[in-house]
């Protein structure tokens, strides 16, 4: 199915971000470190493989006992000896079903705690990373790892793995007792082994190669999806629906391209397996049909019968180690894409003697220079001191680099050139844990979890109720929450769903106020409230910020005015540096900005 424009640009786009340039083929090593996930699991795993063994050599078994009733009490008219005959064989057959219950259970536990383990793995792991990964990395990428990619080596463990001990010891016990039974015979089905061993390697790559483009195409499917959900207002107040949903069903039509052509691949496999055994077949009949003629040495019909009943023992395990083969790869897809994401290492990470002092809130910018990509500098040569309790504002244009000051001060990237000092100590050597229970952010746009208002101030902070309205009481704030449906107890959907913009802000400036910071950060945080309620929480952001270190990005006087020191950016470079008055009095550029926005905002 040809790719179309728009998916082309889209496949190389996610190529640039989460393809790895050299992948390792797949490989026992890979299903080695799958395998690491069931070491908790090692008395049940030992378990298992004792029942799997046992079930291995019960099915030729019951292909011999099989043959036994139909060469021994059916050949020779005995209606007793066919009767304990049957018993024999139901009872064995019981017995290899009661097996197959418990080694299909063993196999169900394990495979669980595989698949629950390498989530909590993921999980973990990303909460490792830093920004830099989230912002280059789709969210539907990340989830299709915890999903679909877990699913698939919960399937390689849990089926493939035991599936093909069975089937493969299966084949190892028929061959056996085949050998024994007429080894020129024996010898016309290790002929074909050959012919078994090349189909397997011809395939190898190829389901490879299918399989893996087939859940990378998932994995897109899973990442427009997420994007398209969270963005609905946008599509809808644009009239985008029409157009999404050319290019949704462009991305749909694209994976149906890689599932017709992981299906095609799988649908020429099996066949060719069936064809070699059809061929085999015939050619056991012809051999041991012509030793039968010719009475040679241990030849006779109840032996081919019996070669015959055990035949069925290799053949179909044949298919189903075909098939596992199939799920196999599949698994080893899924696994190298997570453990290509568990290995991906953070940006950076504390030393292992990172300090954890109590701050006092003094920030140092010794000329310091930072980019996103080292290629293309943000911040150059900033250098500015913020003492305890001093508050510090960052005005300029879009793009001068105000936020990337706060990313900094808040460890979410570390500066390229020069030093971020925080009390005398080089931010690279705090830990960033101590480091952020120490600061409060409130940003323009807020993010609130799925819970009550009261759960999304505490934000897993020790503090009891009463602890929390005293501080809505503080910020002049608390009437406006308990307005709400049901007060403090109001259930807050996904990503603050239920709550206005300002109403989101508030419950996030109650959140500051109650963690108590050294350091304060307010990115535009007063940009959704509306002027009369900025008025009733100036007072409150006053008490807020007093004795606290605060860094502010805003647009409005009344947060700039109060400022200790403004600092004016423009392309990533302090232009200008004073207090507001003073500005004024001398700056042209502040006095531009002051004119275009802060004005503006006020009038």
């Amino acid at each position: 199915m040809k790719k179309r424009p728009a998916i082309a640009m889209l496949t190389q786009a996610n190529k640039d971000v989460d393809i790895e340039p050299n992948r390792r083929p797949l490989s026992l090593n890979l299903y080695k470190r799958m395998l690491r996930y069931t070491r908790p699991y090692r008395g049940i795993f030992i378990a298992l493989t004792l029942v799997v063994i046992v079930r291995a050599a019960q099915l030729p078994l019951l292909a011999l006992a099989f043959s036994a009733v139909i060469n021994g009490p059916i050949k020779n008219n005995h209606l007793t000896q066919l009767l304990w005959g049957v018993g024999g064989y139901a009872a064995l057959a019981i017995i290899t079903q009661y097996t197959l219950y418990h080694r299909l259970h063993l196999a169900l536990l394990v495979g669980e705690g595989v698949v629950h383990d390498l989530r909590f793995d993921i999980f973990s792991h990303l909460q490792r990373l830093t920004s830099g990964f989230f912002s280059k990395t789709k969210l539907g990428r990340l989830i299709s790892r915890i999903t679909s990619d877990a699913e698939t080596v919960r399937a390689g463990i849990q089926d493939s793995i035991f599936a093909s001990m069975v089937a493969g010891g299966q084949i190892v016990v028929a061959l056996l007792i085949m050998a024994f039974s007429d080894h020129w015979l024996f010898l016309v089905v290790l002929a074909t082994a050959p012919a078994y061993y090349v189909t397997y390697q011809y395939f190898r790559q190829k389901l490879s190669i299918v399989h893996r483009a087939n859940q990378e195409s998932f994995s897109r499917l899973t990442s427009t999806l997420a994007e398209s959900i969270s963005g609905i207002r946008v599509t809808q107040v644009f009239a985008r629906q029409d157009s999404n949903a050319k290019m949704w069903n462009a991305l749909v039509s694209d994976h149906a391209g890689y599932n017709l052509a992981t299906i095609r691949t799988s649908g020429q496999f099996s066949p060719l397996l069936e064809l070699i055994n059809a061929l085999l077949t015939a050619a056991l009949f012809i051999i041991g049909g012509w030793r039968i003629f010719h009475h040679s040495p241990g030849a006779s019909l109840e032996a081919l019968i019996a070669f015959f009943f055990l035949l069925s023992n290799v053949l179909e395990p044949v298919g189903i180690l075909g098939t596992m083969y199939t799920t196999a790869v599949s698994a080893m897809a899924g696994a190298e894409r997570i453990f290509s994401l568990l290995d991906r290492k953070p940006d950076f990470a504390d030393p292992p003697d990172a300090l954890t002092p109590q701050l006092k809130g003094r920030v140092e910018f010794r000329n310091l220079g930072f980019g996103y990509d080292p290629a293309k500098p943000i911040l150059c040569d900033i250098t500015f001191t913020a003492l305890p309790g001093q508050t510090i504002a960052l005005v300029g244009h879009t793009g001068s680099g105000k936020t990337s000051i706060i990313n900094l001060i808040s460890k979410f990237y570390l500066p390229d050139s020069g030093r971020l000092l925080v009390d005398d100590i080089d931010i690279r050597q705090i830990n960033s844990t101590c480091l952020h229970r120490q600061m409060g952010i409130v940003l323009q746009v807020n993010y609130l979890f799925t819970g009550t208002v009261m759960e999304n101030i505490r934000l897993g902070m020790d503090r009891t109720d009463q602890q929390v309205i005293q501080a809505a009481r503080d910020l002049d704030i608390l009437d406006l929450l308990m307005a709400l449906p049901q007060g403090l107890e109001t259930t807050v959907g996904e990503r603050g769903a239920g709550l206005s913009l300002g109403q989101r802000q508030l419950v996030c400036f109650a959140r500051a106020m109650l963690a108590d910071p050294r350091i304060m950060i307010l990115d535009e945080a007063t940009s959704s409230v509306d002027s009369l309620t900025e008025m009733r929480i100036q007072r409150a952001l006053n008490i807020l910020l007093k004795g606290r270190t605060s860094f502010v990005v805003a647009h409005r006087l009344s947060t700039i005015r109060q400022a200790d020191q403004i600092l004016v950016l423009d392309h990533g470079r302090i232009i200008e540096r004073g207090r507001h008055t003073d500005l004024l009095a001398t700056s042209s550029v502040y006095s531009g900005l002051y004119q275009q926005f802060v004005l503006a905002n006020e009038s």
